[in-house]
């Protein structure tokens, strides 16, 4: 059974657009392009290293699949004795190798090698794919799968790289049509920077319970009458 995991970047607000670069997405005039650059360091070198250490297929949106597919294929994968870019050769050898599993109404138009497009049922393709047999799903970027996985309960685990900084607008990872979710805390960590890496996994429903008085005074019930109405 494969499942599917995510690993994002994401502000103190949640926003997740355009980490990389002040081009990588401008759309709704986005204006803070690039403001993972400031915070990276080794420690998130490794944490991203560590996501690419067991077998794994790419799960991209269209959007995302096309700046990968316009930078990744073109990065030399033999460089100098250098360890930033031997690093970043071996992840464009691994992003060329394994299969693309793409949202996209334009499939004819795949050009990386070992793109696949889901088709139009997209949810449908997911749940197909979470019953097979193969490597997980890994999500990069791709705001949009992102939401289609958390309205559909279709996600197993996700690591949040979250940045110390509020960006106020932007594309956010979780959205209002997320399904209520009990999370379980597998691994955690801070850089020195301020950056925290968590990673989370599916644990369940919410449990709920109350620090209400009880019995609940009169003005309390009052209270609650006014809510009712608004």
């Amino acid at each position: 059974m494969r499942r599917i995991v995510i690993s994002a970047f994401v502000s103190v607000d949640g926003v997740m657009q355009a980490p990389g670069a002040p081009q990588e997405d401008t759309t709704g005039g986005f204006a803070h392009g690039g403001w993972l650059a400031g915070l990276q360091d080794e420690e998130i070198g490794q944490a991203v290293g560590e996501m690419f250490t067991k077998p794994f297929d790419l799960l991209l949106g269209r959007w995302t699949y096309d700046i990968f597919a316009a930078y990744w294929p073109y990065i030399e994968k033999n460089p100098s004795a250098d360890g930033y870019h031997e690093g970043t050769a071996r992840i464009a050898e691994l992003f060329d190798r394994v299969t693309k599993f793409v949202v996209t109404h334009r499939s004819g138009t795949l050009t990386w090698a070992n793109s696949r497009a889901l088709g139009e049922d997209v949810v449908g393709a997911l749940r197909n794919l979470k019953r097979e047999e193969g490597p997980d799903l890994l999500v990069q970027g791709s705001t949009e799968v992102i939401q289609i996985l958390l309205e559909n309960d279709l996600l197993d685990e996700m690591t949040l790289i979250i940045a110390p900084i509020v960006l106020g607008k932007g594309k956010r990872f979780f959205g209002a049509g997320a399904v209520p979710a009990g999370l379980e805390l597998v691994k955690s960590g801070t850089t020195r920077k301020g950056t925290i890496i968590a990673r989370y996994r599916r644990a369940g429903d919410i449990e709920t319970g109350s620090f209400a008085h009880q019995p609940p005074s009169a003005a309390e019930l009052e209270r609650r009458k006014k809510m009712a109405k608004a």
